[in-house]
Order: C-alpha cells, then sequence, then structure tokens
C-alpha cells in the first residue's frame, strides 16, 4: 500500500502533523487511518499546509495551482471537516488543520456517514487510543501545558465558595457567551458503540463553540442550536454524572465534552497517567465530612478516575464501619461524588493553590510548544522557504539545551514571544 512508501503523501502528512505540538506519533495504524480520512493525493496536498491559519491563496502558491482549484480542495476537506473554515465579515474564508485530538478525529464520528466505513475507523482508533499507548501518552502527559481541563458542576459548588468560581471555569458562562454552539454525537461513545461496549450516557450530547461550531454546523458535522437547549444538555449531563471536560483556554472555548469514566479517552487518560496529570483539575477539591460518611461506597462507584476508596472508619464501637477516603493526587475536582452522596457528607472547597488556564488557543500552542521543545515550527511557520528551514533548525538546537538553561529559556521565550503572539493573535487564528 502506499503508506508503506517513505515518501509517500501520508508519510509526508505524518511529519507535518508532528510539526504541531498536539501530534500523532507515527504507526501502522496511524497510517491505516489515514488511508481511511485522506487519499493519498490529499495527504500530500495537507502536508503542505501551514500550522497557521491560513487563506485561499496560500494553499494556492503551496500547491502551485490556481486559486479556483485550491478552494475546489479545500472546501472538499471543510465538508468532512478535515479542515476548519471560517468566514469573516467582509466574505473571506480562512482555513485551518486542526490537529488530530481534539480535531479531525473526533470530527470523523461526530455524525453518521455513508462515505466511510466508521466501523473499521472506530476500530482502529481503539487500537491507536486505547491499545497502544505513544499517541495517548503524548497527548496527555508531556509536559505541563494540557490540552484539555475538567469543569467543576456548578450545583455541586455551596454557596460560600460560588465566588471562587470564575467565569471562565464555568460551563454555563461558556454556554451563554458562545457566539456560535453546535452539538453532535459523542465521539467516545460511538466509537465504543461500534466495538459493542458504549454505556447507556446520552450520545447527541458533545458541544461545540464559537469558530469551531460555526465550521462544523455549516457542514453538517453538529447540530447548530442556541443556548437554552445546550444549557438544558448539559442539566442532563450533571444528572447522568458525566464529566465536564473542555478546552484548556480562558477565552473563546472551542468544545466542551460530556465524559464518562469507562468511553472516554481523556478520562482513561487520567486513570492510566494519574501521577503525571494528564487533564488540568479544577479548583476544587472535595472533602469528607466527619461523621456523616456511612461507607455506602456510592462517591467510589461515581468517580470517574478512582480517586476515592474505602477505608476502615476505625470506630470501636463498629469495628465494620468503613468510610470515604479521597486521592488528592487523582482526583479532577469535578464534584460528581458530592452530588452522588446520598448522605451529603462530601463537599467541595478551594484547592490551596489555583491552577493556570492559558489565556487562549494561541497561548496554550506556545506554551505546549516551548514544552516539547517545537516552538521553531509556530515560529517559522512556512517550512518550504530554505530560510525558515534554516531559522527552524538554529532554534530547535537552542531548545535541546540542558533541562536547567532550557527552563530558563522556557520562561523568557514564554514572557517575551507571548506579548507580541497575544497582541496580534488572530494572525494565528482564535481556533486552531
Amino acid at each position: 500500500m502506499a503508506h508503506h512508501t517513505p515518501k509517500s503523501g501520508y508519510a509526508s502528512l505524518v511529519q507535518r502533523l508532528n510539526r504541531f505540538p498536539q501530534g500523532a506519533p507515527p504507526s501502522e495504524t496511524l497510517y491505516r487511518i489515514l488511508g481511511l480520512l485522506f487519499s493519498e493525493r490529499e495527504a500530500a496536498l495537507v502536508a503542505q499546509l501551514p500550522i497557521r491559519p491560513f487563506t485561499v491563496s496560500r494553499a494556492a502558491r503551496a500547491w502551485k495551482v490556481s486559486e479556483a482549484e485550491a478552494r475546489r480542495t479545500l472546501d472538499a476537506l471543510a465538508e468532512r471537516s478535515i479542515l476548519l473554515d471560517t468566514v469573516d465579515p467582509a466574505g473571506e474564508t480562512t482555513y485551518a488543520l486542526p490537529p488530530p485530538m481534539a480535531g479531525f478525529f473526533e470530527f470523523s464520528l461526530m455524525r453518521l456517514r455513508g462515505d466511510l466505513d466508521q466501523r473499521a475507523l472506530a476500530e482502529l482508533f481503539h487500537q491507536y487510543l486505547n491499545v497502544e499507548e505513544d499517541f495517548i501518552r503524548d497527548l496527555f502527559a508531556v509536559g505541563e501545558t494540557r490540552l484539555g481541563r475538567a469543569f467543576v458542576q456548578e450545583p455541586a459548588v455551596p454557596p460560600e465558595h460560588s465566588l471562587h468560581v470564575l467565569d471562565y471555569e464555568r460551563a454555563s458562562e461558556v454556554i451563554r457567551t458562545a457566539s456560535c454552539i453546535g452539538v453532535g454525537m459523542c465521539y467516545c461513545r460511538h466509537k465504543m458503540q461500534h466495538l459493542g461496549k458504549a454505556c447507556d450516557a446520552p450520545m447527541d450530547i458533545c458541544m461545540t463553540f464559537n469558530g469551531c461550531a460555526e465550521s462544523l454546523t455549516r457542514h453538517g458535522t453538529a447540530r447548530r442550536i442556541e443556548a437554552a437547549e445546550c444549557l438544558d444538555l448539559l442539566h442532563l449531563a450533571y444528572e447522568r454524572g458525566l464529566v465536564q471536560f473542555g478546552d484548556n483556554v480562558r477565552n473563546r472555548v472551542a468544545f466542551l465534552c460530556n465524559c464518562c469514566g469507562c468511553c472516554c479517552e481523556a478520562l482513561v487518560a487520567a486513570r492510566r497517567f494519574a501521577v503525571l496529570h494528564p487533564v488540568h483539575t479544577t479548583n476544587f477539591l472535595p472533602e469528607v465530612l466527619e461523621g456523616g460518611c456511612n461507607g455506602c461506597g456510592t462517591c467510589v462507584t461515581a468517580c470517574p478516575v478512582e480517586a476515592l476508596g474505602l477505608v476502615s472508619a476505625n470506630l470501636a464501637s463498629d469495628p465494620n464501619r468503613r468510610k470515604a477516603k479521597l486521592d488528592a493526587t487523582v482526583c479532577l475536582g469535578c464534584g460528581v461524588c458530592v452530588r452522588a452522596c446520598p448522605k451529603s457528607s462530601l463537599r467541595l472547597r478551594p484547592r490551596p493553590q489555583r491552577i493556570f488556564t492559558p489565556v487562549d488557543t494561541a497561548h496554550r500552542a506556545v506554551c505546549m510548544a516551548i514544552e516539547r521543545g517545537q516552538l521553531q515550527n509556530l515560529l517559522f511557520d512556512h517550512q518550504a522557504l530554505a530560510s525558515h528551514r534554516a531559522m527552524a533548525a538554529v532554534l530547535g538546537v537552542i531548545l535541546k539545551l540542558p533541562p536547567l538553561k532550557q527552563a530558563l529559556a522556557s520562561r523568557q521565550m514564554k514572557s517575551r514571544y507571548l506579548g507580541k503572539c497575544l497582541s496580534s493573535r488572530r494572525s494565528m487564528g482564535d481556533d486552531l
């Protein structure tokens, strides 16, 4: 097959994907996935696209074709949600290649499609993400800045601590302030459904927002809805004990998943790589109220990351009595256990130190790139230019300094580069 050839379009596409911090380690399974999603010609063309958002004219120059031909190809890719397209008020379309996750992997299973063998794709995704370990480890357990974060279940926050929940930490506020909202099938549960392993949690509950939602709803990958319906879905997710896992940014959140512990890859990663903290937590922790817990174990069952267990209550009068005990190093602070407790014996309290959340996708991408030694790819995005390749190589050497020197350089680059990056973040796009 074509993807076995080192110079194939698929090999070039894998190289392109791995220039972005959220890449995809090469494996035979990955090549088979890409073979279902792209023709080899499409893979070779997409491999030449920049990391940052681009116009038709930029793609036409890279591909050495007319703008009309480039637009036809770009629109065909956007129709399948491999590319995201944004139309500005003047009518000009800007395109971007999202990372595999959160990105075109999920989009391929967010709706039913007759043009794609979704069962075969689901089996390959399961092999690549749930059996093989490299992709999930790279995505969730490398560096300090994470792709996603947990949102606290707002009804679980006691009134005296409600002021500690900032607007960007509230899923309800993300919904109310979004310029566009889309809802689609849960990629994770759809994948597990094809494998005969899906749970009975709601399927049509995967939320996207703002520019990402505009593109997905335009092409039928998601259904456009209003804030009221989305808030109803959020309430349903609360009632079903699902965890809100969303974009690890403060501004213009792109996605919000409502996750179960059995199907969701982020929560599976949170258990598998717990010591590496693969998901940014909320700013809360549950505490067990003394004397209230009767050891029923409801909270233990409800916790999706196994942060709660039962231990002896150490009562001489009742030696068999047990009580819940929290492992704070594993806990997401989502509040699912608090709402599940039938005795109201769990209570959320603020963490001693607040969790850092990047400002927007540009901020997060740069932080992740620095931590993964890939900042050169964001700074020098036009790899077709020899000068850019040379400058990227120089910066790549700097980023391979010994750990202590690299840490010092990283702090300086974060402050100096981000100042410029954030002042002109439209050049990188609101929704990478």
